[in-house]
């Protein structure tokens, strides 16, 4: 048990740091297009988000592998299990996924805190645009794709580290952009790090800030219809893709 618990405690730690960081991705977009004087063109903000976003997964896969494997996605952690892939158990995962949500609202609370009042309105999480039911159905198919996606990034993909963060990066943006009119903001570079609604616990801790964390339209949306989605994506690849061979260590 010494394990999970371990990497439970790690997950918590990652989860507060990246929904610290995260929330804030809109605010540093808008500075860099200011200073770079192109906040008035249609594409600056989604270069600059890509990159802003490619940067500070490097730096958290680095810190995930130094914390021994720690996740800030249970999305992934999910599809990863679904697929056959990793050593997590349903009992890791049960320690994990709370200990990521704790995480999430410690971030959530504290980037709350940390930012100046005249650019709160600059963070915060994703909120549904249409009805429940179509939200609900976006969340699933995106958080399908996305996470489907990155499966075959990470596992069917170039060895190299940082042309999967890369890739990763470009295929989170497009997708996220494309939800972001079901169940995030709109596209302002302003707004722009505001619809990383594909990370559950990001829109679990803002859904704590904003004491909407215990709706039912929350879980349905947010929850239940993200972990189908990350579910069948993890089965689906196990069904047309073979898992790599595991290396073992020479002794």
């Amino acid at each position: 048990m010494k394990g999970p618990i371990k990497i439970a405690i790690a997950d918590m730690v990652i989860s507060f740091m990246w929904v610290f960081c995260s929330s804030a991705f809109g605010l540093l977009t808008y500075f860099i297009a200011t200073a770079a004087g192109v906040q008035t063109v249609p594409w600056a903000s989604i270069v600059i988000i890509t990159v802003v976003f490619f940067v500070f997964l490097s730096i958290f896969n680095i810190i995930g592998g130094f914390l021994g494997g720690a996740s800030f996605d249970p999305a992934s952690t999910t599809a990863f299990y679904a697929a056959g892939s990793g050593a997590d158990t349903l009992i890791s995962m049960a320690l994990r996924f709370p200990a990521q949500a704790a995480g999430a609202v410690g971030g959530a609370l504290a980037i709350m805190e940390a930012i100046p009042e005249q650019y709160k309105h600059m963070i915060g999480g994703p909120s549904v645009k249409v009805d429940t039911h179509t939200g609900a159905f976006a969340e699933g198919v995106l958080t399908f794709a996305i996470t489907f996606i990155v499966l075959l990034i990470m596992l069917r993909g170039p060895q190299s580290e940082i042309f999967k963060t890369w890739f990763l990066s470009i295929v989170i943006v497009t997708l996220v952009t494309f939800g972001s009119a079901y169940t995030g903001p709109s596209m302002n570079p302003a707004f722009v790090g505001r619809f990383y609604r594909v990370l559950l616990w990001l829109a679990f801790g803002w859904a704590y800030v904003y004491n909407q964390h215990d709706t039912w339209d929350h879980f349905y949306v947010y929850w239940i219809c993200p972990f189908i989605g990350a579910t069948l994506a993890g089965w689906v690849f196990r069904q047309f893709f073979s898992l790599p061979p595991v290396k073992v260590k020479k002794t």
